[in-house]
């Protein structure tokens, strides 16, 4: 159970201040200090595509994975719940408009999710960087590099638990934005699950 309460907490702040400040340097120092924070208890993955390519790496069981799922969806929606609480009305990550048929923006979540779960596999589960001390920045300076760069096209969650949170409460509020939650669940699972395969040609000594 530590393990899971560790991942719905790292995922509520994660979500409260990308809903607070939408600031990709703020985004990024507290992914950074909550990837330190619950790394030891249950590997900080506060993402569902993150604990789907570390499924397919055989790191962790199958059971896990789901209930990681689950608390990182649940932490998402306190955080959105919460933020409705303080701001009075309730957020959503929002493609850009005319980007047609929003194939750009599931690109764009797509391959910064896969470049995100490439690092996360290659900093903390390689047996080479096994102990290491910098996974933690090398992760959230990921994250604050593919906010400021994708952000303005897809909304920049590269994160299920980031879009389904504040969607669904969203939606609870009147919110129309249930309509592109597709985005936020195609991209991610399929660039994390492709980084998987990928890291596997990569390092054939981790099979």
């Amino acid at each position: 159970m530590n393990k899971y309460l560790t991942e719905l907490i790292g995922t509520f702040f994660l979500v409260l201040v990308i809903g607070l400040t939408g600031n990709p340097i703020a985004i990024g120092g507290i992914l950074v200090v909550m990837v330190y924070m619950g790394g030891h208890v249950s590997g900080a993955h506060y993402n569902p595509a993150v604990t789907l390519a570390i499924y397919m790496r055989k790191k962790i069981e199958a059971k896990d994975a789901m209930m990681y799922m689950i608390f990182q969806i649940t932490g998402a929606i306190l955080a959105a719940v919460i933020y409705h609480l303080v701001k009075g009305h309730a957020f959503a990550p929002t493609p850009a408009e005319g980007f047609h048929y929003n194939l750009k923006p599931l690109m764009i979540e797509m391959l910064f999710t896969f470049a995100l779960t490439m690092v996360i596999l290659n900093v903390a589960t390689h047996s080479k960087t096994s102990g290491n001390s910098f996974y933690g920045i090398a992760i959230g300076v990921t994250v604050l590099a593919a906010a400021f760069a994708g952000g303005p096209v897809s909304g920049g969650a590269y994160n299920p638990a980031v879009a389904i949170g504040p969607i669904l409460v969203d939606t609870i509020m009147g919110g129309s934005s249930i309509n592109t939650i597709w985005i936020y669940l195609v991209g991610p699972f399929v660039g994390s699950a492709i980084a998987a395969i990928i890291y596997t040609y990569m390092n054939p000594e981790e099979k």
